[in-house]
């Protein structure tokens, strides 16, 4: 999945973290891939617990993250939208964000999410990613003003 990938979790960083990654995809040329991460519970034993149930979590997760790009990539005019696929999956954010590294061009996160401490300058995921990605991270501070 060359291109440029997103993470976004519903946060307001997130959605301005999108709205950088749109725009420098379409400058660019290149696909944009947006992840959304439903983070479920860890066992002991180094796996993740899905439940047949968490499916509808998935899907409702896929539908949010596909209306926000919806609304953000009809701001731009047609010709000037890039190519984008939206993802949903389980796991942890920061380490599917990590993986999905391996294969893309840039890696853009909020500088914060909606998980953690308001008095952070940069969230958990946002720092796991920087120092373990296997490509460039852009991390958009979420106060532009």
């Amino acid at each position: 999945m060359s291109g440029i990938i997103v993470g976004i979790d519903g946060s307001s960083h997130s959605h301005i973290a999108l709205e950088w990654a749109v725009q420098e995809a379409a400058a660019r040329h290149v696909p944009l891939t947006v992840m959304t991460v439903e983070q479920v519970a860890a066992t002991g034993w180094h796996g993740l617990m899905v439940f047949p149930t968490d499916q509808h979590f998935l899907d409702e997760a896929r539908q949010a993250a596909q209306e926000l790009v919806d609304k953000v990539t009809q701001q731009r005019d047609e010709a000037d939208r890039p190519q984008v696929t939206v993802q949903a999956v389980f796991g942890l954010p920061a380490e599917r964000l990590i993986e999905a590294s391996r294969d893309a061009d840039l890696v853009v996160v909020g500088s914060r999410g909606t998980g953690g401490f308001a008095r952070l300058m940069m969230g958990s995921v946002s720092v796991q990613v920087a120092h373990h990605a296997h490509c460039p991270v852009v991390i958009v501070p979420g106060d532009r003003a």
